[in-house]
């Protein structure tokens, strides 16, 4: 059976966002549980009007198809069941919606009517690009972060809506810009396919496309699916033929290299993409430091560690976020950039986030907002030293802005790691960890443990310390 492990699915998932290769396949069952309807509680009235009974229809495109028939072809109860189904003002977006939104992720198709992934993509900071009508492919709109397909239309268009029959017979004349679209996001992405039960005639000529052009040498795709389990009016047999059927089902969806991966209940997927966003986002350290005062160790080789350890970074491919803190976020860059114009010659976008402090009074003000902004981008948060020039004479004090980063960082989940040898406010931070060790690193290993211990230690060299703090944080990516 064509089935893949939720770990493996989410390292080979998480290597695929590194590469900006992702694009998500979002189906009714994404929005169901933001408060909208699924495809029967939609039809639900209009199956009711026709003496039907909707839990008993299989084939709902045809049920829409009689409703408008009903109407001599007027399509008005249709559209007007799309308004009322999709324009619940108390609906929310999901967890779900939010990871997907966070996530480097610039292309979303979708066959829902709801705005819910737009609404997602703006709360997260992001401008879409939504695309709901053919004419629409032809536009871009400048300084978007995503592109989002609604290959079947949107509620605030309801009238040129996807769902009854005829449309599906048309789609090839009406919409064929959205398949040709598809196609081409099919070949050069790998999709994750949520909430989607593959029963949309418009994605099956697609895939059934490019079986017939690609046969087995077609991309690599992922969907989640249901484990089937018993039920309480099971009869003998009825969980055995379930499981054979979903075995069938699954090994079908092989032709077209969409690999299941199987959960016990569809609330497990929220797990699953947190574990993707922590992998993702365990590649990228925030890097908090400032020091007019390098205690024990000289202003030369405390910047030459800096530089050194911000260049080994890279060379162990993190990604580097820092906010350019007094004395220290200048060398983080320099160390950085050696490492990616001079040896690697890497892009700097990929290895590289600076977000330089406002200095103006109005700018000192969002200074808390700006630090929450920057460490959404991190999955690590690393502390060195910690104390500033401040007061009249002017005297070394701690860097309240540094423990408030280390706050903010452990308030969403970033791992942290305080270098304790380099004093101060690290110091601190170092104790304040070690007497928590569990609650900090509830799955460290031995090594890390090893690792983290000798970072308390002032007797070391500098360098020594180097090789541990990059060993400590290639440990920590891993747990």
């Amino acid at each position: 059976m064509a089935t893949v492990k939720v770990d493996k699915f989410v390292n080979d998932f998480t290597m695929e966002l590194a590469e900006q290769n992702v694009a998500i396949f979002a189906g009714a069952g994404l929005s169901v549980p933001a408060g909208f309807v699924d495809w029967k509680g939609l039809l639900q009235p209009l199956a009711l009007e026709l003496g039907l009974d909707v839990e008993r229809e299989h084939d709902l495109v045809r049920l829409a198809q009689y409703s408008v028939n009903h109407h001599s072809s007027n399509r008005n109860d249709l559209t007007q069941a799309i308004l009322n189904g999709f324009s619940q003002r108390e609906a929310q977006i999901t967890e779900n919606h939010r990871i997907l939104a966070r996530l480097p992720i610039a292309t979303y198709w979708t066959t829902n009517y709801d705005g819910c992934i737009e609404t997602a993509l703006l709360e997260s900071g992001k401008r879409p690009d939504v695309k709901h009508a053919p004419s629409q492919l032809l536009q871009t709109l400048h300084g978007r972060d995503a592109i989002v397909y609604k290959m079947h239309g949107d509620y605030q268009d309801a009238a040129h809506a996807v769902l009854c029959k005829e449309d599906y017979e048309r789609y090839h004349i009406d919409r064929a810009d959205f398949l040709t679209a598809l196609a081409g996001d099919l070949l050069s992405k790998t999709f994750l396919f949520i909430g989607f039960s593959f029963a949309d005639p418009n994605l099956d000529y697609v895939l059934g496309r490019m079986y017939t052009r690609h046969g087995h040498n077609q991309r690599k795709h992922y969907c989640f699916v249901r484990r089937e389990s018993s039920q309480k009016d099971d009869k003998p047999g009825d969980l055995e033929y379930r499981l054979a059927k979903q075995d069938l089902f699954i090994r079908d969806l092989s032709r077209y290299n969409i690999r299941a991966v199987l959960v016990d209940e569809y609330d497990e997927i929220t797990g699953v993409l947190r574990a993707i966003e922590s992998r993702h986002k365990s590649r990228t350290v925030f890097v908090s430091g400032a020091a007019h005062d390098y205690g024990r160790f000289s202003a030369a080789d405390a910047l030459s560690f800096v530089h050194k350890l911000s260049s080994g970074l890279v060379e162990h491919d993190f990604r580097i976020v820092t906010g350019l803190g007094v004395g220290i976020g200048s060398t983080v860059i320099d160390g950085a950039l050696h490492r990616i114009y001079h040896v690697q010659r890497r892009r700097l976008t990929d290895q590289l986030v600076l977000r330089p402090f406002p200095q103006s009074p109005m700018g000192k003000a969002l200074w808390t907002a700006y630090r929450q902004d920057m460490l959404d981008f991190a999955g690590l948060a690393l502390f060195m030293f910690g104390n500033k020039l401040e007061g009249t004479p002017p005297s070394v004090v701690s860097s309240n802005g540094m423990m408030e980063e280390f706050d903010i960082a452990h308030s969403k989940g970033v791992r942290v790691l305080p270098l304790g040898f380099t004093e101060f406010v690290s110091r601190d931070l170092y104790e304040r960890v070690k007497a928590s060790f569990g609650t900090f690193y509830p799955k460290a290993t031995h090594a890390f443990k090893h690792h983290f211990d000798l970072l308390g230690d002032p007797s070391r060299t500098l360098d020594e310390q180097l090789k541990t703090t990059i060993e400590a944080l290639v440990e920590l990516r891993k747990i």
